[in-house]
């Protein structure tokens, strides 16, 4: 296994940066919080929240928090619709802007994710994840992170875990910083939102050979 760089920075100093950071965002964007609470509330109902089981670091599991982007609306058998149906215009926005990501700051204060990191994904992938993929659960996940900064829902599920694993070995102070100014830069234009094909992205079907080991 390759040695992991940035060992003091993440042993004892990401996280205290974390929880000040979130907090202090938490208290400056108090007022978008009221704000988009009152207007999810309007346009798209209760809860406000969507809440959700992840997979965090070392696999433990999380409820991670998102405003809700999605109606409830289901066909006559009772099922949920299509994403690209329930995801109305106000959610798309929501999504573009990265503002429906907000609530996680809570989760980075909680401890169970942190600023930058690999994304937290769903429950069902872990089984699914060859032994290079698990590596992305040596650390938090983040609110940000490599993949997000180069193409985010855009690129190929195996480039986003060849950059998961590199982040995992390559954590820094002055990484996660570009990767913080970055986001910022990417969350102002609306880049690499969606991929080509998915209103979101395309679900992860595991891989075709076990043997399948990306190197970056």
């Amino acid at each position: 296994m390759k040695k992991q760089k940035g060992g003091i920075y993440k042993r004892f100093l990401k996280r205290p940066m974390d929880f000040i950071l979130s907090l202090i965002a938490i208290i400056i964007l108090s007022p978008v919080f009221i704000l988009i609470t009152i207007l999810v509330r309007i346009k798209l109902g209760s809860p406000v929240l969507f809440k959700q089981k992840r997979p965090g670091m070392n696999e433990k599991i999380f409820t991670m928090y998102k405003f809700r982007t999605m109606t409830d609306e289901k066909d006559r058998n009772g099922e949920l619709l299509p994403d690209d149906v329930r995801l109305t215009k106000f959610g798309k926005l929501l999504r573009s802007t990265s503002l429906d990501e907000l609530p996680e700051l809570f989760n980075i204060l909680k401890g169970d994710m942190s600023i930058v990191g690999p994304r937290p994904l769903l429950m069902q992938y872990l089984s699914l994840y060859n032994e290079h993929q698990k590596r992305r659960h040596e650390v938090r996940p983040g609110l940000s992170g490599l993949a997000q900064v180069n193409g985010r829902n855009a690129i190929s599920w195996e480039d986003r875990f060849n950059y998961d694993v590199e982040y995992v070995d390559n954590v820094s102070f002055i990484g996660d910083w570009k990767i913080i100014f970055i986001t910022i830069k990417k969350a102002i234009v609306r880049e690499g939102i969606n991929s080509e094909t998915a209103a979101t992205m395309e679900p992860f079907n595991g891989n075709e050979r076990e043997e399948q080991v990306y190197e970056k």
